[in-house]
Order: C-alpha cells, then sequence, then structure tokens
C-alpha cells in the first residue's frame, strides 16, 4: 500500500514536472496585430493600435487626440499550448495616475476559457519607462494543452507594437472571434475604464463577455461631449447599434444645445439602427458636495427631458438608466468613478434593457 502511494505520489511530481516552464526558456515573438485583434470601432487605422486615424479626422483638442490613439477596449485573441504568455511593448506616450491601477492605464489582462466561459487568468505591466525589449511575463507554469485566449491592451497609453511571446517549440495562432455583431460604445471616463483595476474590468468590457456582443469602444475620459468631429467618426464605423454615455462629461447648456443635432447626424449615416443613450450615473461626490450635487442634478434632469421627448420624435432613439451604486454608496474610487465592482454593477444593469432593445433588431 506504501509503495502504491508513493508511485502516484512520483507520477504527480512527474506531472508536474511537465507543466512547469523551464528556467531558461527562449522566446518566439508574435505581432499581436498578425493574429486576431477585436474592439476596434475603425478597422483600417495606419497604426493597427489607434482606434481613430487622426490624421484623417480633424478637430481634436490635443488630450482628445492621444486618446482616441490609445487601444481602450480592444484586445488580441489567439490560441497557444505555451506554458507561458509574455508581453514586449513599445510605447509612445504613457499616461500615468493615482486612482487607476497602472496595469488598466498601460498593462495587459489576460482572460482563458474555460468550460465555455471567459475566466480571469493574470494579469501584469512593467514599470512606467520601460524599454521595448523588456519582457513582461503575463503568466507561466501552465499546462501545454491548447488554451483560448484573450489578452485585454493597455487602456490609457499610446502602444506602437505589442509583441505576444510563447516558449520556443509551442505554438501560436489567431483565435475566430465567438463575439457577435458590431455594438459601437462612445462615452466618458466611465466607458473609457478609468478607475478599473485592470482592462477587462470596464463595463463595456464586462457587458461584452456576459453578452457575446462584440464591443466597439470610444471612450474618452472627459470628453464625450456630443461634438461634431466625434459624430464624424461614428458616422463612418461599421456597426450594427450605438450606444451612448453622452451626458456625464458636457453641462447642461451644452446637452441642450448639442442633444438633438448629434442624433439627426447620426441617424443620417445609420438609418434604422438602435441608438441607445444612458443616464448619467450617480456620482459619490454628491453625497455632500453641494455644488457638484446641483450641476449633477441639472444635468440628469434636462438629459431625462430631452431624452423623453427624442423617443418620441426619432425612430429608433431609446432611453435607459444605469446603475454603478450601493445604498451604502461605497462603490467608488475617487467620489467621481466606480470601482471593479460598480462597474460591475453598471454593466449587469443595462444587460436586460439593452438586450431587449437589440432583440427588436434581430442581434442577439
Amino acid at each position: 500500500m506504501k509503495g502504491l502511494i508513493l508511485l502516484f505520489a512520483a507520477a504527480a511530481l512527474s506531472l508536474s514536472a511537465l507543466a512547469q516552464t523551464p528556467k531558461n526558456v527562449k522566446y518566439v515573438f508574435t505581432e499581436a496585430s498578425e493574429l486576431n485583434l477585436i474592439g476596434k470601432i475603425h478597422d483600417n487605422t495606419p497604426n493597427p493600435y489607434h482606434r481613430v486615424d487622426t490624421v484623417k479626422y480633424k478637430g481634436f483638442t490635443a488630450s482628445e487626440n492621444k486618446q482616441v490613439r490609445c487601444p481602450a477596449g480592444m484586445a488580441v485573441l489567439f490560441k497557444t499550448n505555451s506554458t507561458v504568455i509574455t508581453v514586449k511593448t513599445d510605447f509612445g506616450w504613457e499616461w500615468e495616475s493615482v486612482s487607476t491601477m497602472p496595469i488598466a492605464y498601460r498593462g495587459y489582462d489576460l482572460y482563458i476559457k474555460k468550460d465555455g466561459k471567459w475566466i480571469y487568468a493574470e494579469s501584469g505591466a512593467t514599470k512606467h519607462g520601460s524599454k521595448s525589449e523588456d519582457n513582461l511575463v503575463i503568466i507561466r507554469n501552465m499546462d501545454d494543452s491548447e488554451k483560448e485566449c484573450m489578452l485585454y491592451l493597455p487602456i490609457y497609453s499610446e502602444v506602437y507594437s505589442v509583441q505576444i511571446g510563447i516558449q520556443e517549440g509551442a505554438k501560436i495562432e489567431p483565435l475566430e472571434s465567438p463575439f457577435k455583431h458590431r455594438i459601437g460604445i462612445f462615452g466618458s471616463s466611465f466607458t473609457h475604464g478609468i478607475s478599473t483595476s485592470r482592462g477587462g474590468m470596464s463595463y463595456p468590457m464586462q457587458f461584452m463577455r456576459n453578452t457575446g456582443l462584440q464591443i466597439l469602444s470610444l471612450g474618452c475620459s472627459g470628453n464625450c461631449k456630443m461634438q461634431p468631429y466625434f459624430a464624424d467618426v461614428l458616422c463612418d464605423a461599421k456597426v450594427d447599434a450605438f450606444i451612448f454615455d453622452s451626458f456625464s462629461n458636457p453641462d447642461a447648456k451644452m446637452i441642450e444645445e448639442r442633444l438633438f443635432p448629434f442624433i439627426e447626424k447620426i441617424q443620417a449615416a445609420h438609418p434604422g439602427i438602435p441608438l441607445i443613450f444612458q443616464q448619467t450615473i450617480y456620482r459619490e461626490g454628491r453625497n455632500f458636495g453641494v455644488a457638484t450635487d446641483n450641476s449633477e442634478k441639472a444635468k440628469q434632469e434636462i438629459a431625462a427631458k430631452l431624452m423623453k421627448e427624442a423617443c418620441k420624435k426619432y425612430k429608433d432613439v431609446y432611453f435607459i438608466e444605469p446603475n454603478a451604486s450601493l445604498p451604502s454608496h461605497d462603490t467608488s474610487v475617487d467620489a467621481t468613478h466606480p470601482d471593479d465592482y460598480g462597474y460591475t454593477l453598471w454593466a449587469k444593469s443595462i444587460e436586460k434593457p439593452v438586450l431587449k432593445i437589440l432583440k427588436k433588431y434581430g442581434i442577439k
């Protein structure tokens, strides 16, 4: 009996050893854009990791120009049997934040499919100012079975090159996207994913994993104000539907001036597709900040008033109310942005109403 136990123990140790990544592993690198890059609102950009071609589209402020060049909401799909996955990055400009984890704004977030579901695997980031030859090990010591992987890219730093490394002798190839349709989303820092711990935790990305619908994010922190030049970008996007978080950044006066022209411009380019507008969420800065409360209340009131009119005036226009808070109001990082759980609440709160609307258009 003792011998049998020792035999099983030896076998277990042997299998464990087979799963270990070699200490002196040699890597082979593949450019991420040569695999399957998803989540882009415009497919053909000179830099494959830019969301918008800023040479073609004009009018952006310096801040907006930077933001649309970062790959927020984009992910790489691939299959590999490697026991280790690494990344080498050639950065352009890099953001710094006190309210958002470096893993989110300049790092990587890995999910691997298990039993038909996307399961969080690992995440990481190099230090600010790292060189392109620095090799970031995302995960090691996996078994050598074929794995379906989804790697989220940095949400708020520009990248020129993303090279995915596997061990020499292993295989890597593009994974066909399981996500259906093309749902564009334009929004504020909330949609961008500010205050998340990692790229996969923004509410659009959680909604995407929960529903299987591909979300094409144009989240721009502080800069989603229904500007005509942003509308130009959206007009040229190939989409089946739009979701908007467009009342979080502009003040009440701007909402009143811009909403209807914005709707009309988008509808002229995309007749017959659903335009789903979200009310701005409750910001915890309102709890004791009187000025903030007054400003946020004014925005919410004018948005509700105008959207009631818009839903009657325009066909295919809808208005929904998301929620990112608990009664305790402790799901915020900085009294403005939700934490990861707040974004989870947001994603779940819009799931049923959005799916109900999209079903009318055969999108499911």
